[in-house]
C-alpha cells in the first residue's frame, strides 16, 4: 500500500499548530471535512509498491496541487510558501520543521500520475457526496451554463510569448531600479525560437545573479513565470502555440481562442457535474451530459435552469421523455420567426393562404420536411410570379430574374409549442431568475483562482486545473453553508 510508504510524524513542535492555525482557518476545516484517503485508492496503480525509494506522499502531493488551486500560485511561489507558513505546512501534514519538496516534484506528479484517470468527475463526486452527506444539497434543480477559459500561448508565436513574459520582466526590474538597463543581456533580434530561448536564459540567470533584486515580490512574480515557461514547456512551445484550443465565441463580435467548462450546479451552489471542451463546442449539445453525470453523483434532477442555447428541441424532447421541465427561452427565430414586421405577409383564414404586401393571395401552398424528425416543418406559399414582376412594390421582396415568389412559414413542432406556453407561466419566470447564481459561480472560478486563462496548454491540462479549481469551489461552499 502507498500509505505504507509515509512515515508517522513525531516532532516535538507539532504543538505550535495548535497556537498558530485557529480552529476557524479554512485550511484545518478542509482538513477536517475531508478524508483524502481516496486519493491512494486512485493513484495506487500509478506507483510501484516493492521497488525503488519511497514516494512522496501522494495526499499530499495531491494536497499541494488544491493549494495552488485555491490560493492561485505558480508551483515556485507555491513551494516557497510552504516553507514558512504553518497553516500550508498544517494542511500537507508536515511537522513544522520538515523541508519542503522541489518544485519540478509537481510537475511530475501532474504529468506521470494524474494522467489516465477521470479527475474531474471523480472529485466533482467526492464533494457531491460529502454534501449529501450533511444534507446540504435540498433542491432538485440544476442551474447550467458555459464559461470559456483563454488559452495560456493564445494564437500568439512562441517567440512572441518568450518575447512578452521578457518584456513584463524588464519592466518590473526597471521599476525598481533602472541603473541595471545598462548591463541587461543584449535582446534577440533573430526569429529562430533557439535564440529567443538563449536569451531568455541569460536574462534570467543576470536578474538572479547579478541584479540583486531577485527576491522581491513584484520581480519574483514575472521572473518565476519566465522561468517555467522556459524550463517546463519549451518542448511544447517548438511544437505549436496550444494544439487543443480553438476559437470559441461568446457573441456575434467577440471571440475568443481556448477552452469551454460546461458546468451543471445545485441552487444551493454546488457544482455537481463539468464537461470540459475545445472553446467552439456548442452549449446546448452538452446538457444531456451534464443530466447525467449530475445524477451519476446522487442527485436527483427534476428542473433544469439554463438561457436560450438549452431550448433545442432534442434537449426539449430529452427532457419531456425523462419528467423534467427545462426552464429556458426559446430562440426568438422560434417564437417570433425571422421576418421583421414590415415584411411580414398576412394570413387569409378563409382563403388558407397568405396574402403579400401588394394584396395579391398566393396560388398554392406545399409542407416541406417530415414530421418528428429533424428540423421543424415549413408551410412554403407561391406566389404568381408574372404578378410579382409587375408590381410597384417588388423592391426588396422580388429578386429580378427569379423564376419564383414563395413565402415560408415554420410549423412548431409539439416540443416548442408547449415550450412556448411553459415560459409564459409565473412557475417558469420564478425559477429563470435562480440562473444568476451560476455567473457568480463562473466569475469566483475567474476571479479567484485563476479560470481565466490556462495554466498549461492541452485540452488534458486544462481537465486538471477544472477539477483542482471546482473541487476547492465546493469545499469553500460546503464549510460556508456548513457553519
Amino acid at each position: 500500500m502507498i500509505r505504507q510508504q509515509q512515515t508517522l510524524v513525531l516532532s516535538p513542535y507539532m504543538a505550535l499548530y495548535d497556537i498558530v492555525v485557529p480552529k476557524d482557518n479554512m485550511l484545518r476545516q478542509i482538513n477536517e471535512l475531508v478524508d483524502f484517503t481516496f486519493i491512494y485508492e486512485e493513484l495506487e496503480s500509478k506507483y510501484c509498491l516493492d521497488n525503488g525509494r519511497d514516494a512522496i506522499d501522494p495526499v499530499r502531493m495531491f494536497k499541494y496541487l488544491l493549494l495552488k488551486a485555491i490560493f492561485e500560485l505558480s508551483d515556485v511561489d507555491l513551494v516557497e510558501r510552504s516553507k514558512y507558513d504553518m497553516s500550508y505546512k498544517y494542511f500537507l501534514g508536515m511537522a513544522p520543521e520538515d523541508p519542503v519538496i522541489h518544485s519540478s516534484s509537481l510537475t511530475k506528479f501532474r504529468k506521470l500520475r494524474l494522467t489516465d484517470i477521470n479527475l474531474l468527475d471523480m472529485l466533482i463526486g467526492k464533494t457531491v457526496e460529502l454534501a449529501l452527506k450533511k444534507d446540504i444539497l435540498k433542491s432538485t434543480s440544476i442551474i447550467v451554463d458555459a464559461t470559456h477559459t483563454k488559452a495560456r500561448y493564445n494564437q500568439k508565436s512562441p517567440r512572441e510569448i518568450l518575447q512578452d513574459q521578457a518584456r513584463k520582466l524588464r519592466k518590473a526590474v526597471y521599476s525598481i531600479n533602472e541603473t541595471v538597463k545598462a548591463n541587461m543581456p543584449t535582446k534577440n533580434m533573430n526569429d529562430a525560437l533557439e535564440d529567443e530561448i538563449a536569451y531568455c536564459e541569460k536574462l534570467i540567470a543576470f536578474i538572479e545573479t547579478e541584479s540583486g533584486i531577485a527576491l522581491v515580490p513584484k520581480v519574483l512574480e514575472p521572473l518565476n513565470l519566465l522561468k517555467e515557461t522556459v524550463e517546463d514547456d519549451v518542448e511544447q512551445l517548438r511544437l505549436t502555440a496550444d494544439p487543443d484550443a480553438k476559437v470559441g465565441h461568446k457573441s456575434a463580435d467577440s471571440a475568443f481562442f481556448g477552452y469551454k467548462t460546461h458546468l451543471a450546479m445545485t441552487e444551493e451552489r454546488i457544482i455537481t457535474a463539468a464537461v470540459i471542451t475545445t472553446g467552439e463546442k456548442n452549449d446546448g449539445k452538452q446538457l444531456q451530459t451534464l443530466i447525467e453525470k449530475s445524477q451519476a453523483t446522487g442527485m436527483q434532477v427534476k428542473t433544469v435552469i439554463g438561457d436560450a442555447a438549452y431550448s433545442e428541441k432534442e434537449n426539449l424532447a430529452y427532457a419531456k421523455k425523462n419528467e423534467m421541465e427545462l426552464v429556458a427561452r426559446l430562440n426568438p427565430l422560434i417564437t417570433q420567426g425571422g421576418r421583421k414586421k414590415e415584411d411580414e405577409f398576412l394570413f387569409n383564414k378563409d382563403a388558407g393562404m397568405y396574402v403579400c404586401k401588394a394584396g395579391h393571395l398566393a396560388i398554392r401552398k406545399a409542407r416541406q420536411g417530415k414530421k418528428g424528425q429533424g428540423k421543424n416543418q415549413q408551410d412554403t406559399y407561391y406566389f404568381d410570379v408574372e404578378k410579382c414582376k409587375h408590381c410597384p412594390l417588388k423592391e426588396g421582396c422580388y429578386k429580378e430574374g427569379a423564376k419564383t415568389k414563395t413565402y415560408s412559414v415554420t410549423i412548431k413542432s409539439e416540443e416548442h409549442s408547449e415550450q412556448m406556453a411553459f415560459q409564459e407561466t409565473e412557475e417558469f419566470k420564478a425559477k429563470s431568475k435562480e440562473r444568476y447564481k451560476i455567473e457568480a459561480k463562473n466569475s469566483e472560478l475567474k476571479h479567484r483562482h485563476g479560470y481565466d486563462v490556462a495554466t498549461t496548454s492541452g485540452l488534458l491540462g486544462m481537465q486538471l486545473q477544472g477539477a483542482m479549481a471546482i473541487f476547492a469551489v465546493n469545499l469553500k461552499r460546503i464549510l460556508k453553508i456548513a457553519e
